[in-house]
């Protein structure tokens, strides 16, 4: 068989099956509980279930929820009235889709909850069973689910602050829609003029970890495709020596990059500083703080918890996860409050801070918090599989999807995680979104 019967072949075999694909595979969300894990009848409860935060998890949990029990009452806090398709900002920082994709209202996915308090909890007092509110208000609890994400922490980079991004050669795809275009906007000059292109990735956990390198990737393809390949110069800047917490993709990545697409990588190099008038960047080094100049630089700043998870009762308080959400990593319930649930990017566990592990914990969080009403035995365990498309140029990406073992869990048999493929681009750039979006209504 030829290469392209084969690859012809591929194709027929994924897209008979992309139904599936749609509803197993929401940002690579994977195969298992392909359904809404919601009985055939809800359980009675009078508890009042206060969710913190209307992300990804947050709404996927509510939605769940306000379809498992009958009575509850349900209090969701979150100030946002516009959801934001994390996923795709990836591609508006790289000129594949406009930011317009990626955001819609909030109030299309929020169920039918007793109450939607349009503010944001600014402290927790597990002891008492209370949020406060920025506005000053505390609300009790019976149960809480907390959901708020992670922050950016700009401001640990020196001279960096998000204002700067689109100017003076600075990306940066995290944060909003806003940031996403304004990088692409630096970074189609730099693919315009060549140069050096520096591109960063801070010390600790982050949200999507493979978003510094997909971005680092789309942006060396596009100077291949405008003729200024010859032109520019890449480096990708790790704090440590690792690329990526899966070691096989970790080692494909390191022969990948600087042998088939001439991106130097720079081991040890967390970045300290900038001068964006000098296009001049400062890394601290195992030697010293080395300063290099660039044309262009992809910023991704250091994360953490948010400051009140971070320095609160419900962070960890020490360890390798100190100042994240403590949870039990499998049944996602607070270790020292057991009236206390976590998902989403602000829990402290090995991996998983991606939209593929938001699908996954979503069921166990309201299954066990069911049966923690009823005071049953939990049903459910997160097994930790988390998923990454990487995107290696246009058209081409390796749906990489694992577990806490750090062992592939692939969804479909026929993709091989190690070549970049068309099928999983397709995924990403065409299908993703919509099964995003059936998982916040629990339909998947």
């Amino acid at each position: 068989m030829s290469h392209s019967e084969s690859t012809d072949t591929s194709r027929r075999r994924f897209l008979a099956g992309s139904a599936l694909a749609a509803g197993a595979a929401a940002g690579g969300l994977g195969t298992g509980s392909l359904l809404a894990s919601t009985p055939a009848k809800a359980v009675s409860t009078n508890a009042h279930i206060v969710i913190a935060g209307a992300g990804a998890a947050g709404i996927s949990i509510a939605t769940r929820l306000s379809r498992q029990l009958d009575g509850a009452r349900i209090t969701l806090i979150d100030s946002r009235r516009t959801h934001i398709y994390q996923p795709g900002l990836t591609l508006v920082a790289t000129g594949v889709w406009d930011a317009a994709q990626v955001e819609d209202p909030n109030r299309r996915f929020i169920p039918p909850v007793d109450e939607w308090i349009q503010d944001d909890v600014v402290a927790f007092h597990p002891d008492n069973n209370q949020v406060e509110t920025s506005g000053g208000d505390r609300v009790d609890y019976d149960y809480l689910v907390v959901t708020t994400g992670l922050q950016l922490n700009f401001d640990q980079i020196e001279g960096m602050e998000p204002e700067l991004i689109g100017s003076n050669g600075v990306g940066c795809v995290y944060a909003d829609p806003q940031n996403a275009s304004r990088t692409w906007q630096a970074a189609r000059q730099f693919i315009e003029t060549g140069g050096v292109g520096l591109f960063t990735r801070p010390p600790g956990p982050i949200k999507c970890a493979g978003a510094p390198l997909k971005v680092t990737m789309l942006i060396e393809d596009a100077l291949q495709d405008n003729g200024m390949r010859s032109r520019a110069e890449l480096h990708y800047l790790p704090p440590a020596d690792g690329l990526f917490s899966q070691p096989d993709i970790h080692a494909f990545l390191e022969r990948y990059f600087p042998e088939e697409r001439d991106i130097a990588i720079e081991w040890h190099h967390p970045l300290s500083g900038i001068d964006p008038e000098k296009r001049q960047a400062t890394f601290a080094t195992p030697d010293g703080a080395r300063v290099l100049d660039y044309d262009f630089i992809h910023v991704v700043p250091p994360m953490s918890a948010p400051d009140m998870i971070r320095y609160g009762d419900l962070g960890w308080q020490e360890g390798s996860f100190e100042g994240w959400l403590e949870v039990d990593q499998y049944t996602m319930q607070h270790r020292r409050y057991p009236n206390v649930f976590g998902a989403g990017d602000v829990v402290g566990t090995p991996i998983g801070k991606t939209a593929a592990s938001v699908k996954a914990q979503a069921p166990v969080v309201a299954d066990n918090l069911v049966a923690a009403i009823q005071g049953r035995e939990f049903p459910a365990e997160w097994n930790g599989y988390t998923s990454c498309p990487l995107i290696t140029e246009r058209g081409q990406a390796m749906l990489v999807e694992f577990d806490f073992n750090l062992e592939m869990t692939p969804s479909f048999d026929f993709l091989d995680p190690f070549e970049p493929q068309w099928a999983p681009w397709f995924l990403k750039e065409r299908m993703l979104h919509a099964a995003y979006n059936a998982m916040l209504r629990g339909r998947v």
